[in-house]
């Protein structure tokens, strides 16, 4: 008897993933990648969305092949900020252009002063001003930078709904992607900024679908419920939403920290937005307030660093084990005359910087923070965290793929036969 699987296709903007999943959402199988990038027009490093596209279609054949496995369903999580432009013949119509690519001083300008000032623009949106991380900027600069490129334009989608297009042959827009510092959504008003129409960006977007819609596609004929695709952050709050009714913090660590508190729902301070703040949405449609430290990249710079001062293996910081005398109160006294007290130091400073990101979004109702991904396995980031937060629980969560479950989490009820399993993330407090 074969054994009824959901397909996540999980795409970062390095690693691409596939997984499947069975009822009990138990990883039974993986695959991953890393696909070799391309260049734009002006020569800017970027994703190959035709790559990536063939990548996507050739694993998922490779998946029907598996004669044990009977796919019921089939949903997307996958990295914002990177739209899809298809032309006629549903086929893209421009490169899968980075967020780091730099934007026109002039026309960002000519953008605010048009649209109320970055101030007031960036609170009604809740979108720090990001350049080409604020996807929607990335229409409006085609619009104006490559007019010719935006008259072929007939449909643009962010990256997770084009990867579930690829099965669903369905346009859509998912709100998690249009609510994630995008320019596009105004949360004062729950609805499109006026200047998506003014512009005629939004005859180019999809209808907004729910996030636990699922479209009936049959594929090699085999019917299967394909969801529309979520972004990635969002889709990794979901399984702490479904099984924590209690305020928490989560922290999603990796390449960068993100703090995500979905029960603090004031608005943005314009204070919040120089410091990074922003909101996402959740795949329910609510409002989650956030805020970004690039952690993961700062400690590895400085693991290289220190590797390099001490002459140790660049992975030899995951044999430290946690010392508090190296750090007894948050102050440099001295300078450190090895690897392990040169750590801790550093990860003392990063505990740091993290409280006052977290601070952020943290708000008297909040008595838990879930740290889950690479920091959450960091026995020295987690005891300074709890150190530094002594009026809090603080957990390390062990929640494997969590943007993936999220994704089949997000659909459970159109695919699954079983009730959800009743321990699915597994914590550990930090004492």
């Amino acid at each position: 008897m074969r054994t009824s699987v959901i397909a996540i296709f999980d795409i970062g903007k390095t690693n691409k993933k596939v997984f499947l999943f069975d009822e009990d959402y138990k990883l039974r199988f993986e695959k991953s990648t890393e696909l070799p990038e391309t260049k734009d027009e002006d020569g800017f490093p970027c994703e190959d969305i035709h790559a990536l596209t063939q990548w996507v279609k050739e694993s998922f054949h490779e998946l029907l092949l598996l004669n044990k496995f009977d796919i019921k369903a089939l949903n997307v999580s996958a990295h914002g900020a990177s739209f899809v432009h298809l032309g006629d013949g549903y086929k893209p119509v421009a490169p899968l252009y980075n967020y780091l690519k730099p934007f026109p001083e002039a026309l960002q300008k000519t953008f605010y002063d048009s649209n109320g000032g970055e101030n007031e623009f960036a609170r009604v949106t809740a979108s720090p001003i990001l350049g080409h991380l604020n996807s929607g900027m990335q229409l409006y600069w085609l619009k104006y930078e490559r007019p010719e490129i935006f008259k072929q334009i007939k449909y643009s989608l962010h990256l997770p709904e084009y990867i579930s297009y690829l099965f669903s042959a369905t346009l859509t827009s998912c709100i998690t992607s249009i609510g994630c510092h995008t320019n596009l959504w105004d949360f004062t008003q729950n609805n499109y900024h006026p200047w998506v129409q003014q512009e005629g960006i939004l005859e180019k977007l999809q209808p907004l679908v729910p996030s636990t819609e699922v479209i009936d596609v049959v594929l090699n004929n085999r019917s299967i419920k394909t969801g529309i695709g979520l972004h990635d952050s969002s889709a990794a709050l979901i399984p702490y939403l479904q099984y924590f009714s209690e305020p928490f913090v989560l922290l999603s660590t990796g390449t960068w920290s993100i703090g995500l508190n979905p029960f603090n729902h004031s608005e943005l301070t314009a204070e919040e937005l120089k410091k990074d703040c922003l909101c996402y949405l959740t795949y329910q449609g609510n409002p989650v307030k956030a805020s970004r430290l690039f952690a993961g990249h700062l400690h590895d710079e400085a693991v290289k660093q220190l590797a390099k001062q001490f002459r140790k293996d660049e992975t030899y910081y995951q044999q430290v084990q946690y010392n508090s005398t190296f750090v007894s109160d948050f102050k440099v006294q001295s300078e450190a005359t090895t690897f392990e007290e040169a750590y801790h130091r550093f990860i003392s400073t990063l505990v740091i910087k993290q409280k006052e990101s977290t601070d952020l979004i943290l708000d008297d109702n909040v008595k838990s923070i879930f740290v889950d991904g690479g920091f959450s396995k960091n026995n020295i980031f987690m005891q300074l965290l709890a150190r530094i937060y002594p009026a809090h629980k603080v957990y390390a969560a062990d929640l494997h793929q969590a943007s993936a479950l999220g994704a089949a989490l997000a659909i459970h009820d159109e695919w699954n036969s079983k009730i959800r399993p009743k321990q699915l993330i597994s914590l550990e407090l930090i004492t």
